[in-house]
């Protein structure tokens, strides 16, 4: 099958983390014949570089032609850079938030995973963690409290701030149903995390959700609210598959979820429209104080082209051979600089892209 694969390196280490991601996915291609068409597209500081904006309208274009989008990471130093001296709206991070509005990007996956490799990187006791864990926040990513109307004003003599938190059904049903379809992928259970107990816009999101719940039998749905989930989270983070939450709630678990993983440098992200379209990007950021010399763990970046695979093109066994070389590379103790202990084995960036791309194997 071909596929077209729009491309942004981004800034900072970004383009050398899509490098071994490309490098990973072409392996994939000659194991089980496939092609990736690649279109290199400019974004974030780069663009602003070339174009004098962090998104131009060639690149929505191209990304909407293409079948999914690779990226890598967005910025740079938020102290030394030019970038940031620019207006808020021309600045890096304006072209992300740009380039989701335009895809209409309102699923928002992030992955949890602690590999039985990595366990020693993780905070909480090991009888917390037992086996290990393996979940996936999914996050509205483009209602809610963030994109409410929001004003200040002055009253009385006192100033005041109002933000307005706000969803309809038919928001809640289609991140339900993103959700309950991930969950049919996964081990099969889904919990929906809200404050029920005191906003109306959860008390709706619960209703919603267990409506669409009627249409997979097969799923397991429960419900949790937020508090607790935060506090489950590190009392028994196995007990969870795929949260289904709103966009503030989600933006402060899955932060949560990344910390007892251990390294950010291991965290994937995805963001999907109604169709099976979707960008896919590492959780972590530019890190320009280490761009250029070749010690980037590019790990992040090839799960995220894994789920790629799963989630925009329906390659599961694809995705599976990547995550299975991941983990053999792992195991047998290799390792880049963010993730390296005693008596392990340093690699650089472009020889842990090397290193999985060879145990790329059909099982």
């Amino acid at each position: 099958m071909d596929f077209k694969v729009a491309v942004i390196g981004g800034d900072g280490i970004g383009p050398e983390i899509v490098a071994e991601a490309k490098k990973v996915l072409n392996r994939v291609a000659e194991k089980f014949g496939h092609e990736f068409h690649y279109q290199d597209i400019l974004m974030g500081g780069a663009s602003i570089d070339a174009y004098g904006v962090p998104l131009t309208q060639e690149t929505i274009a191209v990304a909407k032609a293409s079948d999914a989008v690779l990226m890598g990471s967005i910025g740079g130093d938020t102290t030394t850079s030019p970038w940031y001296k620019l207006a808020p709206h021309l600045r890096p991070e304006a072209g992300l938030l740009g380039i989701r509005k335009e895809l209409n990007l309102f699923a928002n996956l992030r992955p949890a995973i602690l590999y039985d490799e990595l366990k020693e990187a993780c905070p909480l006791r090991d009888e917390v963690i037992k086996d290990g864990f393996d979940m996936l926040i999914m996050r509205e990513l483009t209602g809610g409290l963030y994109f409410g109307e929001r004003k200040t004003i002055e009253e009385n003599g006192v100033r005041k701030a109002i933000d307005t938190l706000t969803y309809t059904e038919k928001e809640i049903e289609r991140i339900a149903r993103k959700g309950f379809e991930i969950a049919r992928k996964r081990k099969k259970k889904v919990t929906s995390v809200d404050k029920a107990n005191v906003l109306d816009s959860s008390r709706l999101w619960r209703a919603v959700v267990e409506e669409v719940a009627k249409e997979y039998k097969d799923v397991k749905l429960e419900h949790m609210l937020v508090d607790n989930c935060a506090m489950q989270l590190v009392r028994d983070p196995a007990q969870f598959d795929v949260i289904l939450t709103e966009n503030m709630f989600g933006d402060i678990l899955s932060d949560e979820a990344s910390m007892i993983t251990g390294s950010i440098g291991m965290l994937a992200s995805a963001s999907l429209n109604d169709t099976k379209f979707g960008l896919y990007e590492p959780s972590h950021g530019s890190a320009p104080d280490i761009a250029g010399q070749n010690i980037a763990n590019p790990i992040a970046t090839i799960l995220s082209a894994s789920m790629m695979l799963r989630y925009s093109f329906d390659l599961d066994k694809e995705a599976d051979a990547i995550e299975r070389a991941i983990k053999k590379v792992l195991t047998e103790g290799y390792r880049t600089k963010d993730i390296l202990s005693d008596g392990l084995s340093f690699v650089s960036t472009k020889e842990m892209g090397d290193l999985i791309a060879a145990r790329i194997e059909k099982e």
